[in-house]
């Protein structure tokens, strides 16, 4: 990233992703209660669950997609919320490996990141299309 690019714009973040990590089958079963407190309350789209290290990720896990909208929402009711998971949350700007590795934000323990897989730019982000449907107030 070039000093020139900053400070960039809040409309760059087209989406986020937050991603739910787990270790073993105790923190996975909890990662599923956490991700069906989720679902309950907010409309984001949920993606398949990984039961080991894939892409960049140390660990286990799956990720939560979310529009800007959410973000307000559904950050810090993670921070209150995580039951002692490690997440990691980034923006999607089009720029992979900056919003992994200079971009984001952790709750728990700051886990490292392989940059290798992750490109300096992308396309546009998939639309986010959520697979929740709310039914309980955060």
């Amino acid at each position: 990233m070039c000093k020139d690019d900053l400070p960039l714009k809040l409309d760059k973040i087209e989406s986020y992703h937050a991603h739910v990590y787990f270790d073993g089958s105790e923190q996975r079963e909890t990662a599923e209660l956490l991700r069906e407190e989720i679902a309950e309350r907010f409309s984001v789209l949920l993606g398949r669950w990984h039961d080991r290290p894939v892409g960049p990720h140390a660990l286990a896990m799956y990720q939560v997609a979310f529009l800007p909208v959410e973000f307000a929402r559904l950050v810090p009711w993670l921070m209150v919320n995580r039951r002692g998971l490690t997440i990691l949350i980034h923006p999607n700007t089009g720029e992979p490996k900056s919003d992994h590795l200079e971009r984001a934000l952790w709750l728990g323990a700051v886990l490292e990141i392989d940059s290798a897989p992750l490109s300096d730019r992308e396309d546009s982000e998939v639309e986010i299309v959520p697979n929740t449907r709310p039914t309980v107030s955060p």
